[in-house]
């Protein structure tokens, strides 16, 4: 099993979500960034420095919400997600072909990975 954490990250009260790009797995699905959770480290410190890496802005944890285990067949993850603030950086993508800053009542419209639509379905019913 993958531990893998994500963040709702909030941004001038909309959702920044990432489309994956055609080489990952799930080519072009929608998801919350994020991404494994290293030896030894802690998750908040892990989503932090994923969403530097992957989208090369900082952000502040707010709340942890449910975790979601799911089964690809190929393999299986424990996706962890964060509620999180923007707080600083320029938006670039190193990893992800695409990026959208969208209405709470616009996420259902995504072609989302599996495991994130838990996490989606827990965030709208969330009081942010």
């Amino acid at each position: 099993m993958i531990n893998v954490t994500c963040a709702i990250i909030l941004k001038d009260e909309k959702v920044l979500v990432a489309q994956r790009n055609e080489k990952m797995k799930l080519p072009l699905k929608w998801e919350f960034p994020g991404g494994k959770l290293e030896i030894n480290e802690d998750e908040i410190d892990c989503i932090k420095r994923e969403i530097k890496e992957e989208i090369n802005i900082n952000i502040e944890v707010l709340k942890r919400l449910s975790n979601n285990i799911h089964d690809y067949g190929a393999f299986k993850i424990n996706l962890i997600p964060f509620l999180a603030h923007y707080l600083s950086g320029e938006i670039k993508l190193a990893e992800h072909k695409n990026y959208r800053l969208l209405e709470k009542s616009e996420l259902l419209n995504l072609d989302w990975a599996e495991a994130d639509l838990p996490i989606v379905e827990e965030f709208l019913k969330l009081e942010i």
